[in-house]
Formats: C-alpha cells, sequence, structure tokens
C-alpha cells in the first residue's frame, strides 16, 4: 500500500512546490525588468497604440517606480 502512496504524495508535493517556485521567479523577473525608451515603444506598437515621448517618459519612470518598491505586488 504505501508504494502507491509515497510515489502520489511526492508527486503532488513536487506540483504545489514548482508552482509556487514558478511564481515567485515570475515575479522577481516582472520586478526586475529594465526597458529603455525603444523597448517600450516597441512593446507600444506591438499592442496598437502609438506613444509619444512624454508617455514613454511616464512609462520609463513608472518602470523605475516599480523596480524601487520592493513590496510591489502583483494582481
Amino acid at each position: 500500500m504505501w508504494n502507491y502512496i509515497i510515489p502520489i504524495l511526492t508527486l503532488i508535493l513536487g506540483l504545489v512546490g514548482g508552482f509556487f517556485g514558478g511564481v515567485y521567479y515570475l515575479k522577481h523577473q516582472m520586478t526586475n525588468m529594465q526597458m529603455d525608451e525603444k523597448q517600450l515603444q516597441a512593446m507600444a506598437k506591438s499592442m496598437g497604440m502609438n506613444l509619444n515621448a512624454k508617455q514613454i517618459n511616464q512609462a520609463a519612470k513608472a518602470m523605475k517606480g516599480m523596480q524601487k518598491n520592493k513590496n510591489f505586488k502583483m494582481k
């Protein structure tokens, strides 16, 4: 009987641990993401938006503000 219970429990624990590890890693990568103005403009164009210089500067400042805020939480 233990030959069936132990592998199932380890599989479940591995999946749960992998999920939470992946979420932590993704949040960490998102907070450390750095983009310059050209990358922001390209990302906006890929979403169908055309930003002017003022809007690009505002977006860059917002990205830098997120990096400084260590308590940033994704919703």
